[in-house]
């Protein structure tokens, strides 16, 4: 195999090499890999660098695609994805959706269902994704800007499950875009370049073209490398109070009543710091409402523990309340 000497190809070589060591069992020898391609440079760069340490790994690698059929140059996109597979020698899988999926969120819960069905049918117990410092930096901003939490701004983590067999890593999140776009040139791999990337009209594209380089300019030079360190302190954070807050539910404050209303302690939840108050209200909600749990969600349900006994929420979505019982919190319709 020929051997690569260029300065970025030996840095992200060895910032793989360190992230698996430090990541533990972030990408364990001898595991099947489904590498998500769009035939950008990311993701390019992602399965080129996995390649160059197969052999080391033992890893079983195979490139996936999805076709939104947005652009009128997504089957040649999808081509030009299946003739560098060949080229490398990594089995390739296509998904091509049947209809264009209407905006990005519906394209993002496609392409997941798509890449989950195709690690299935390979066996693969893992998804990659080409995800760098420079998205977890955008993530984190665009998040900020919707007013998320800690949880949002902390997303893009290392590694989260898509289902309980299948896990979805992202192993160049020390890595920025223009260390990709290098690497790309140094192996001269031929980028399929996305012409919606320059769309303005797109939320996340305005941010990366316009917001975040005015605020390098003008604020701080290192601004990736400071908001990615955030990102990763965010997200510790985020795993410590998560746990805790699971612990909660171990010691018998949560229970079933009458086989139909779920409750919890109220005496025992207002003993908690607010964090944790916020966080074991928030696990418990999502085990019982059928949409996403949010802010308001939580806070209507912490109001009741300053209420006086036989107090009511007003419902959530569902028809659902939550009352007073004391010493109980209970969910019903």
């Amino acid at each position: 195999m020929r051997q690569f000497t260029g300065q970025f190809t030996k840095r992200l070589r060895a910032e793989l090499n360190t992230v698996l060591r430090s990541q533990v069992d972030l990408l364990p020898s001898n595991a099947s890999l489904l590498i998500a391609v769009s035939g950008g440079q990311d993701s390019l760069c992602l399965a080129k660098l996995l390649l160059m340490q197969q052999a080391k790994f033992n890893w079983n690698l195979t490139i996936a695609h999805c076709d939104h059929r947005w652009r009128s140059d997504s089957s040649a996109n999808a081509n030009h994805v299946e003739k560098i597979a060949r080229e490398w020698g990594i089995d390739f899988c296509v998904r091509t959706a049947e209809i264009a999926p209407k905006n990005e969120a519906m394209a993002r819960e496609w392409r997941y269902a798509m890449l989950i069905e195709m690690a299935q049918i390979y066996k693969c117990n893992y998804v990659i994704t080409g995800h760098t410092r420079s998205d977890r930096v955008e993530t984190l901003m665009y998040n900020l800007m919707r007013g998320s939490g800690a949880d949002g701004l902390a997303s893009l983590t290392w590694r989260r499950s898509l289902t309980p067999e299948i896990s979805l890593v992202r192993p160049l999140l020390n890595v920025s875009r223009h260390e990709t776009a290098e690497f790309c040139r140094e192996n001269q791999i031929t980028i399929w370049e996305d012409s919606t990337n320059q769309d303005l009209n797109y939320r996340r594209n305005r941010l990366r073209l316009e917001t975040l380089p005015y605020l390098q300019t003008h604020f701080n030079p290192q601004l990736e490398t400071a908001i990615a360190q955030t990102a990763e302190l965010l997200h510790s954070d985020v795993i410590y109070l998560e746990e805790q807050a699971s612990q909660f539910f171990e010691e018998n404050v949560s229970v079933i009543w009458d086989d139909q209303s779920p409750c919890l302690h109220r005496q025992l939840l207002q003993a908690q710091p607010l964090a944790l108050q916020r966080r074991i209200v928030r696990q418990f909600l999502s085990r019982y409402l059928i949409h996403q749990v949010n802010f308001e969600d939580v806070e209507r349900f912490l109001n009741l523990l300053a209420a006086q006994n036989r107090s009511q929420s007003s419902p959530f979505n569902g028809n659902i309340s939550a009352f007073i019982e004391h010493p109980w919190i209970f969910l019903r319709k």
